[in-house]
This record gives structure tokens, sequence and C-alpha cells, in this order.
């Protein structure tokens, strides 16, 4: 078992605390280190707490994939779910869609996997936490390329869903919905806030004083490693690999 904390298992750590007290909780395919912190907040919670984790065999209680969670999200039952992208701005908007000349599609200079469902569950989970691995300009930009999700929308529309905040490898940034802007709210362990300005392509808010993440206890980091973990391994078998060498 490593003995410090892998930048994923930080982001986990980060994410699971959001999640506390929520009843159903809902992952993307291809999400494994929300899909960790779900199972983690779900253990924590004693079990109470329901999570739905597309593309898992035993973890994913929908028959009928994408469109059954769609529906569950319409109807308000599903209380958290995560979004990520190839690039995301400073207003939370996301881009799945590619880079350069988007008008020129689909020729663009870069092609991502594709929007699915992401602009309509924005739209109508309460909650979405947005995450990102890569914490460099080329990822966190000042604008999109091409709104795949927008983080806001006009007064007078109707959206119960949206952005909570942004979980990163280096730090988490808290989204006020108001304002349309991220504040940063923690400082991952040994990272500067000069460190996260050099790295962001958007403004954002900065506090005099900004915290240190927190990281989790013996208890919860013995959890992680051990019982999520192997939960993990069935569904992300190449992350858990690189993760905690299962």
């Amino acid at each position: 078992m490593p003995t410090s904390l892998a930048p994923a298992e930080i982001m986990i750590a980060a994410i699971a605390p959001m999640l506390a007290g929520l009843d159903h909780v809902a992952v993307g395919a291809q999400s494994p280190i929300p899909g960790s912190a779900a199972l983690l907040a779900q253990a924590k919670s004693g079990g109470r707490m329901r999570v739905s984790v597309l593309g898992s065999r035993d973890e994913n209680p929908f028959t009928d994939g994408g469109r059954e969670l769609f529906d569950c999200a319409g109807q308000g039952r599903i209380d958290a779910f995560f979004l990520s992208g190839g690039q995301i701005d400073g207003a939370a908007n996301i881009n799945l869609v590619g880079t350069g000349d988007i008008g020129a599609y689909p020729k663009s200079d870069q092609r991502f996997p594709g929007s699915f469902g992401s602009a309509y569950l924005y739209f109508v989970v309460p909650r979405v936490i947005l995450f990102r691995e890569e914490h460099t300009p080329r990822t966190l930009v000042e604008k999109v390329d091409f709104v795949s999700a927008p983080g806001t929308s006009a007064p007078e529309i109707y959206r119960p869903g949206g952005p909570h905040a942004l979980v990163t490898s280096r730090c988490v940034f808290a989204f006020d919905r108001g304002a349309a802007r991220f504040h940063l709210q923690s400082l991952h362990p040994g990272v500067t806030a000069a460190a996260v300005r050099a790295a962001t392509g958007f403004a954002y808010d900065t506090p005099a004083d900004v915290p240190t993440t927190p990281l989790p206890d013996a208890e919860t980091l013995t959890l992680l490693r051990t019982d999520i973990a192997r939960l993990v391994a069935a569904t992300y078998p190449g992350f858990a690999a690189r993760t905690w060498g299962l």
C-alpha cells in the first residue's frame, strides 16, 4: 500500500464530503475518480446513500442505460452528478466536442468524445461537480471553443441544476451561480496560490487566506485503499492498478 497520497486520492477525498447527506448520486461512464468518491461517501453514510455507476456490473441498477438515468434525473431523483470536459472555462461552461474552428466540425483541430447527455444533466441535477485531473491553461481556459453544456442560464430559464464545484489535481474551486464565477476554495497540500494562478486560463476570485484541502484521516484512507479500491477495481481495473496497485 502506498505511503503518500496520490493526486487522484486527494481529489477523491475532496469530492466525497460534497456528497454527504445526499440520497442518490449517479456517476457516468469512464469516471473513476468521482466513482471512487461516491462509493467512499456511500460507505461513510453506512450504506444509506444510493450510488449508480454507469458501466458498472455491480453498481449500476439501471436496466436501460443512459435513458433510465435521464428519466431519474428529470424526475428529480438524482441529487449529484459529475461532468468533465476537454475544456472548462471560468463560467463553468464545458466543451466535449473539440477545439479550434468548430465551424469546420467534424474536421476541427481536435475532436473530443462528444456531449452525450451532459447538457441535459447539467440543467436538471441540483449538484453537478466538475472534475479535471489535468490542471493547465490548455484545459482550464478563458473561454471554451464550443459550449457543450453551459454553466449558467438566463434568469427566465427554468434550471434547477448546475455547477457546484470544480475539483482538479491542484485545488478545489467553488462556483457562485449568481456571479457566474469560480472562487478558490482550497489548495491541495504543497500547491501554492501562485502555482494555481499560473496554471489556470480563466479569472477567478481568491480569498486572502486559502485553506489547505483536508486530507482523509487514517480510518478513511484505509477504507479507500481496501474496500473501496476493490469495488472500484471491478469497474475500473486500470485505474485501480495505477492508483492502488490492485
